[in-house]
């Protein structure tokens, strides 16, 4: 039986030269089993992201190939690519006429989300309150929202109908 492995990651910025990694977060689905693993700040590096991926068959992303893989190679010096077979679904959804960014692809298929006030930017925001404030209760909440980031993932391929 396959394994499906769907990564998204959390970043200070969008320049992969400028920024940092604050969270790199992977779903694996074998069948109906499903487990999410995640690494924070100083604990992302190359071999805990391939630990995370152990055993998946093909890795999906949305915007991948153009944000996160390009920043994971550059910070962490990982060819994702040259380890595991990549989907970008974003290219599957402009396929299917869904444009935008994940969460306004998920809204049009109805795909739920429980923090319907976080997006990217506050994303960054929850990272330095974590990182300036010890607040412990920003990083669950990022935690949280990049959980359903690599979740959701799964359920887009699957109301794509993606191989």
């Amino acid at each position: 039986m396959k394994c499906y492995g769907y990564l998204d990651i959390e970043t200070t910025g969008l320049s992969a030269r400028h920024c940092d990694l604050t969270v790199v977060g992977v779903a694996k689905f074998r069948g109906d089993q499903q487990r999410v693993g995640q690494l924070v700040g100083e604990k992302i590096v190359a071999d805990g992201l391939l630990g995370l991926l152990d055993g998946v068959d093909e890795v999906y992303t949305y915007n991948g190939s153009r944000f996160d893989l390009p920043f994971i190679r550059m910070k962490l010096d990982l060819d994702v690519k040259a380890h595991f077979r990549h989907t970008d679904l974003m290219y599957d959804c402009w396929r299917s006429n869904l444009k935008g960014g994940l969460k306004i692809v998920e809204s049009r298929l109805g795909i739920q989300r429980r923090l319907v006030d976080i997006d990217g930017f506050m994303a960054v925001k929850l990272w330095w309150e974590y990182v300036n404030h010890s607040d412990a209760q920003a990083l669950r909440t990022l935690l949280e929202y990049n959980k359903e980031d690599v979740v959701n993932l799964h359920t887009l391929r699957d109301k794509l109908g993606v191989a």
